[in-house]
């Protein structure tokens, strides 16, 4: 993997000096700027141009959400990453909503943020399973959809439950006896089809279909 290059936006300065401890210990990851303000975040992409961002939630002034509305409108190259104290479902759909690719808790492991964002880096996280059962639990199925009216195939509808229980590619491979090239096209054509961006965008479907726990 090529180097990843990553600017962190928080208005904490020792937030900001222990996320890049936890990035410097991983030689996929090149720190290339900080910031402590969606303001910042919006000028300092301008010049740097950076692959993801690690963007707080809650600063002074604007705040991660908006700066992240902006970001995707102006760059829609860029991924973000929240990073948050916070495990507030309200947060991580907002997020969403703006366009991030991604949520962090800051209490997670060093091993855990690098497993992650490398999977960010190739368009292929996961959510945590711990993640995927808190969405479980707080949403309720929007009713269920006919399978005949989705544009989706059996096939597809399979991948996309395990994709919403928290399953990598590699994981739903073998769970499926099917190569993790074969998975990443399933992947690529569900997005496609639901006008949707990431993994985390797929589960929230999965689950206002009412299609978690079909087998």
């Amino acid at each position: 993997m090529s180097t990843f290059r990553i600017m962190i936006i928080d208005d904490s300065e020792m937030a900001r000096e222990g996320i890049r401890m936890i990035l410097e210990d991983d030689p996929a990851f090149e720190v290339v700027a900080e910031g402590s303000s969606g303001e910042e975040a919006l000028m300092l992409s301008e010049i740097w141009m950076p692959d993801l961002i690690l963007m707080d939630i809650q600063m002074p002034g604007m705040g991660g959400l908006e700066a992240t509305k902006r970001l995707k409108e102006k760059y829609p190259y860029v991924k973000v990453v929240m990073v948050t104290v916070s495990d507030d479902i309200a947060h991580l759909f907002d997020a969403l909503k703006k366009g991030a690719q991604g949520y962090l808790l800051k209490n997670l492991k060093p091993e855990a943020w690098h497993e992650y964002l490398r999977a960010i880096a190739v368009d292929e996280a996961p959510m945590t399973r711990e993640l995927a059962f808190r969405i479980l639990k707080e949403l309720s199925p929007m009713g269920t959809q006919d399978d005949h009216s989705s544009p989706l195939t059996t096939r597809e509808r399979e991948i996309l439950g395990l994709v919403a229980k928290g399953l990598s590619n590699k994981e739903i491979s073998s769970h499926l006896d099917i190569s993790e090239h074969t998975v990443k096209n399933h992947l690529k054509n569900i997005l496609q089809k639901l006008h949707l961006e990431n993994r985390v965008q797929l589960a929230r479907y999965a689950y206002e279909q009412g299609w978690m726990g079909r087998r």
